[in-house]
């Protein structure tokens, strides 16, 4: 571990020493860059994460410096394009305007790298270096990327409760996918927005972007075998706002969106309970989601869902107690 440490320390001060001298154009930096990198990778075999994750942001600002230069150099030149030079030094710079775009994706790469590190001791720090790289990944194009990692951060905020977060940068990531065609992937965390947005009691929300998945997934050949369990999902939260009615509408509605739907277990389920509620019945509530468990084990969402239904029964039938 020490020898590792003190390699990481090495690379970092000859890095440092590259970049406090001269270089031509960029070349200081790049050189800075190879050995920040290799600091940075002493200071992971290290476990030295901390140390590690502040080269990395080190690496990636040689690298957006040099996308500067780039950038200041072509301006430099369209300045000066009634110069009889001009024409000449032009050609020379295209390739070198092309790497303005390869700089700013290795900047964005190294704070990938920086996240990874701080991962291991701050998620806050993590999602802040991976918002920096999905914001140079949005300026070069690069949407997919863009996506994978706004998915990433949203990951990272709902770990640490802040769910308000990590809507923003789910609802983000799904709209990118989207954008780039991957209706897969976008609906896959488009459904985890749900979720959220059920936890915090959102349940129109959230029923809203399950019914809107699903109607996107039936014509699928792909995707319509995941419609009925979402459309159970859908129904569930129509469950917690405890009105029968609107849960009879929904479905009537589901059935429209998938005609298969009422032949399953899973509207079987949602049937027995809209029943039930209507009945006020919380024996016949609880025995149709035993009968639906035996048979296909609820995930904790779900029974989490179907608990808060079921305290909404009880709580009416108590009320109803009161008044006689």
């Amino acid at each position: 571990m020490g020898d590792h440490e003190a390699r990481g320390d090495d690379f970092e001060k000859k890095a440092e020493k590259k970049l406090s001298g001269w270089g031509i154009f960029g070349s200081k930096y790049e050189d800075a860059a190879d050995l920040f990198d290799k600091a940075a990778n002493s200071f992971k075999l290290a476990k030295n994460w901390s140390r590690a994750a502040s080269v990395y942001i080190k690496i990636a600002n040689c690298h957006l410096k040099v996308a500067s230069l780039v950038f200041l150099s072509f301006e430099l030149f369209v300045c000066h394009l009634d110069q009889p030079w001009c024409s000449n030094k032009m050609m020379l710079m295209v390739p070198d305007f092309a790497e303005q775009g390869d700089s700013k994706h290795e900047a964005a790469s190294a704070y990938v790298e920086a996240a990874n590190c701080y991962k291991k001791f701050s998620p806050q720090e993590a999602a802040q270096a991976l918002n920096q790289a999905v914001n140079l990944f949005l300026e070069i194009g690069r949407l997919n990327m863009a996506a994978r990692y706004s998915k990433d951060i949203g990951e990272i905020y709902q770990q640490e409760q802040d769910l308000e977060k990590a809507t923003d940068y789910l609802e983000r990531a799904a709209d990118l996918f989207d954008s780039e065609g991957q209706s897969s992937q976008a609906n896959t965390i488009k459904q985890k927005v749900a979720e959220i947005a059920a936890h915090l009691e959102q349940y129109p929300k959230a029923t809203e972007i399950l019914e809107s998945i699903a109607r996107q997934s039936i014509n699928n050949n792909l995707l319509k075998y995941s419609v009925r369990g979402i459309l159970l999902n859908a129904g569930i939260c129509q469950l917690c706002r405890g009105d029968p009615v609107a849960i009879t509408n929904s479905l009537e509605r589901y059935q429209e969106i998938d005609p298969t739907f009422s032949g399953t277990r899973e509207y079987k389920l949602l049937a027995d309970l809209a029943a039930s509620m209507d009945d006020g019945d919380i024996a016949k509530f609880t025995d149709a989601i035993k009968e639906f468990d035996s048979m296909t084990r609820l995930d904790p969402w779900k029974t989490t869902l179907l608990l808060r239904a079921k305290n909404e029964l009880k709580k009416k039938e108590d009320d109803e107690d009161d008044l006689t």
